[in-house]
């Protein structure tokens, strides 16, 4: 069977186990994206990989003067699917991890399609070490370090009137990074951005919602 396949000049054994390998390595990156429920899941990563792997092995066949030919292109196309997931929602940009694993999958299947097995298996169990440890790391760091952004409108008084507030985040243990103040019409508006953990967080919201000098309160 792999004679005649050789001999059709059709595809030869080497470049079935290249799509077999693509296929296998970007689909456990794949799968791990779809567990998730991200915007580039399993089927679209096996076919990144597919894809590049196949572009790589035309671009040494047909580029017999230059193998990088079709290759090199590769890195510029795919920026245009990395860019596709991501989108800002609120004050958060979304779908940047997403986007750079798009990019080294393509990478990986670039390094199948070369021929670089090693390297392009090494990188995988990188990228899965990665995606599988680096999250328990984020949510402890978001236990201790969770941001938060609170707008408070109320009439003014005197001035600094919310150096008390800015009292009240370091009470509860929160650190206040002041924002955009602005007065219109005797209302006076403040901005911050404080970090800290949930339960301090839930803390000052709840001494902020029994002040009844505030108009509005953003939390």
């Amino acid at each position: 069977m792999n004679e005649l396949i050789e001999n059709q000049h059709f595809i030869t054994q080497s470049e079935v186990n290249k799509f077999l390998l693509a296929t296998l390595l970007c689909g456990l990156i794949g799968a791990e994206r779809e567990y998730r429920s991200k915007s580039a899941g399993l089927k679209t990563m096996m076919m990144i990989g597919l894809g590049s792997t196949l572009f790589t092995i035309l671009s040494i066949k047909i580029g017999l003067s230059s193998h990088d030919r079709i290759a090199s292109n590769i890195v510029t196309g795919i920026g245009f699917l990395g860019a596709g997931v991501i989108f800002k929602e609120e004050n958060r940009v979304k779908g940047l991890t997403t986007a750079c694993i798009i990019w080294i999958v393509a990478a990986i299947g670039m390094a199948i399609g070369s021929g670089f097995y090693e390297q392009a298996i090494g990188v995988t169990g990188v990228v899965l070490f990665a995606l599988i440890v680096f999250p328990f790391l984020e949510e402890i760091g978001d236990r201790r370090f969770t941001k938060r952004f609170y707008r408070i409108v109320k009439k003014q008084q005197a001035y600094g009137d919310f150096e008390s507030y800015e009292k009240v985040f370091k009470e509860n243990k929160l650190k206040p990074q002041r924002g955009k103040h602005q007065l219109i019409n005797n209302i006076i508006t403040g901005n911050w951005t404080a970090t800290g953990t949930p339960k301090n967080h839930q803390k000052f919201v709840e001494q902020m919602l029994t002040d009844k000098e505030i108009i509005e309160f953003d939390f």
